[in-house]
């Protein structure tokens, strides 16, 4: 059935060959040590490469001056000694025939100056980016030569390594802020006129295109379309697209549509969840048919058929899926042994590049092993020589996380749910339609569980006798947590919580203050909701920034929806004291900032402050239990089996995760059930 797949044909580009249409567009996912690709870095992408990916782009991207600063993470291309490091990269995709490249960049003003060799940022007219908020200087004469220099010895670095080939990052950095009138309003030989514009791009390709050979691949992954006002617009795009490809310098376009300078902005060239898929698909197919050249596009193509079609109807000839190889690198494996239903969906959540920013790493929210390769299997391969039997309270994304890798590995499991149906606090979450992908992190783990024998029972609230009477050998409790609502000095028994919103259990009064105490999700979605009904809305919070455990791309869509509702935001302000007034509540505001209060009179008071465990039949099963519920935390990171034994009298081991353990997120329930449970 393979044999006719348009996504297993080979591709030629020039001397080329690339064995199917699948490549990982580039993207950072901050695994560097010391500005170097090392061990972590190698194994993120060789995973891909031994599924059988034609192609990995790596970096998001390199970068070749020491005053273009890592703002993400990047490798530092420009030092000599990244060549034996891309070189361990390269060697080991190569052995399974995939093709590595490079994106090699100067950040241009897409940087701060105030780390590193804190060298000033520069652009062609001294814009500040939004985004990074550095004030730039104007880049000189001297500059100029320096950097064009500096991109022909970073590309030499890389054809020493051995790399098939790279692609300049021309969208948001230095290259195309010549391009762009946003960015350049120059009156010299580097404005004005589009020739102006892109000397310094015809100054990088004459000088790469001289220190390396001539079967070296080198393309550009290009702005056609700022979609800005006063930006590079359709038909200027498509003439620099035309323009490139006359030079006969370049071998492929890697299409980009939009414009990054802000959060709003990244977020429309890289959607999330909520948001049309491969919004500019069609696009990059008008590139391609308008220039007759090799074409590669990524913009949220997460799923198998959207990457088909895009092949099959000749938009595109080799398609990235960043994010959706970051939910399961797996995915031509997968495709290849007639297996596609098996593949983990990417639901868009956008945590991994939230992540680069707000904790300096990419992971996965539903896939633990991504960027965890050397310790965290992305298939269960190995089954026990000791079958147990397993039972595990609750049936949300560590309670099925822990049921999935135990079946796999050949243990007996038995699931308690005490609701008529799986997914915990993910379901709650996709009751908001902008959040419905969510699901997909629970339907696939159900799949899985039901593939491999797990036996479900729904509509039981396990108590510890109930749990006693399987006589298991081992019990897992994934109960979750309950909202924590007693935070207030006074007046919490007139507080509701945010789940209580999320859940449609409350509905939203008139005149609502949200106390947001969490950060996350939850306080902003219950906010969404609020303002949706109708009601008067004030979101407080004692945080200097709305939200700040929600990155900026999926901020962004929150913000669209209340910042036009007129929602009101107060910052820096603390809930200290509810009191019931007539038909109304009065709430106390103070702030950690000084002694100093304000009141609100409302009709409802919602808070979200996270959640409190559910663990009343952990602790009823701890004094039974053979290690009385201690977890040997070194031979967890380790990889170790647990071998504790505090009570030779137990009968059965006992463990709890996620939210049972304390309030966390997904990634945090899910990393607890496969690091535990695959050495059980």
């Amino acid at each position: 059935m393979t044999g006719n797949d348009p996504l297993l044909q080979p591709f030629q580009l020039k001397h080329l060959t690339l064995k199917n249409r699948l490549m990982t567009s580039a993207h950072e996912p901050a695994y560097t040590d010391d500005g170097m690709p090392k061990e972590r870095y190698r194994l993120y992408h060789a995973t891909r490469a031994r599924a059988g990916l034609a192609m990995t782009m790596t970096a998001g991207s390199a970068l070749v001056s020491k005053d273009s600063p890592p703002a993400f993470g990047n490798i530092l291309a420009y030092r000599e000694d990244v060549v034996p490091w891309m070189r361990e990269l390269v060697d080991s995709c190569h052995e399974y025939d995939c093709k590595v490249m490079i994106q090699l960049t100067h950040l241009g003003r897409r940087a701060h100056w105030n780390h590193s060799d804190w060298l000033p940022t520069l652009s062609p007219s001294g814009v500040r980016e939004p985004a990074h908020r550095a004030f730039p200087k104007i880049i000189e004469d001297w500059d100029i030569e320096r950097i064009v220099a500096d991109y022909a010895l970073a590309a030499e670095h890389m054809q020493a390594a051995g790399l098939d080939g790279i692609e300049l990052q021309c969208y948001g950095h230095l290259i195309d802020q010549f391009w762009s009138p946003v960015t350049n309003f120059r009156d010299d030989e580097w404005g004005g006129a589009l020739d102006n514009r892109l000397r310094f791009t015809h100054l990088i390709l004459d000088a790469i295109r001289a220190r390396v050979p001539a079967d070296f691949i080198v393309g550009l992954r290009l702005v056609v379309d700022e979609q800005m006002e006063n930006g590079i617009t359709r038909e200027v795009g498509i003439e620099i697209a035309r323009r490139m490809v006359a030079t006969g310098q370049i071998d492929f376009l890697n299409v980009i549509r939009g414009h990054i300078d802000t959060d709003a902005a990244l977020t429309d060239v890289i959607p999330v969840q909520g948001m049309p898929s491969s919004p500019h698909l069609d696009f990059a197919g008008e590139v391609r048919r308008e220039t007759k050249f090799p074409v590669f596009h990524a913009a949220r193509i997460a799923d198998i058929a959207t990457a088909r079609h895009a092949v099959a109807s000749g938009k595109l000839d080799m398609v990235g899926m960043a994010r959706a190889h970051i939910a399961d690198p797996l995915i031509v494996q997968k495709l290849i042994e007639g297996r596609e239903q098996d593949i983990r969906p990417c639901v868009g959540a956008t945590y991994c590049l939230d992540r680069i920013y707000l904790a300096g790493e990419a992971l996965c929210i539903h896939n633990p092993a991504t960027g965890r390769e050397a310790t965290m299997p992305h298939e269960i391969g190995s089954r026990s020589d000791d079958p147990q039997k397993i039972v595990v309270v609750g049936a949300g994304p560590a309670g099925l996380e822990a049921a999935r890798v135990a079946a796999e590995r050949g243990h007996r499991v038995i699931v308690f749910e005490a609701t008529p149906e799986p997914g915990g606090q993910v379901r709650l979450m996709t009751r908001s339609p902008r959040r419905r992908e969510m699901i997909g992190i629970i339907d696939w783990r159900v799949e899985q569980c039901d593939r491999a024998g797990v036996e479900f029972r729904f509509n039981t609230y396990a108590e510890s006798d109930d749990i006693i009477a399987e006589n298991p050998d081992i019990v897992i409790i994934a109960s979750g947590g309950l909202p924590h609502t007693e935070l207030l000095r006074s007046g919490n028994e007139l507080v509701v919580s945010a789940r209580d919103i999320i859940s449609g259990d409350v509905a939203p009064a008139a005149d609502v203050l949200l106390f947001d105490d969490g950060a996350d999700h939850p306080g902003m979605q219950a906010a969404e909701i609020i303002a949706e009904s109708g009601a008067r809305l004030e979101y407080v919070s004692p945080e200097r920034q709305i939200a700040p455990d929600i990155g900026g791309t999926n901020l962004t869509p929150y913000m669209r929806r209340l910042l036009p509702l007129d929602v009101r935001f107060t910052l820096c302000r603390r809930a200290l004291h509810a009191t019931q007034e007539g038909g109304r509540i009065r709430v106390t505001l103070g702030s950690d900032y000084g002694d100093f209060t304000s009141e609100r009179s409302v009709d409802q008071v919602v808070v979200e402050h996270g959640t409190l465990p559910l663990d009343e039949v952990y602790f009823a099963l701890k004094p039974l239990s053979r290690n009385l519920g201690e977890v040997d935390y070194d031979a967890l990171i380790e990889g170790r089996p647990q071998a504790v034994v505090r009570n030779s009298k137990g009968k059965f081991r006992l463990f709890r995760i996620g939210d049972a353990v304390a309030s966390r997120n997904i990634h945090a329930a899910v990393y607890d059930a496969l690091r535990l449970v695959k050495d059980l």
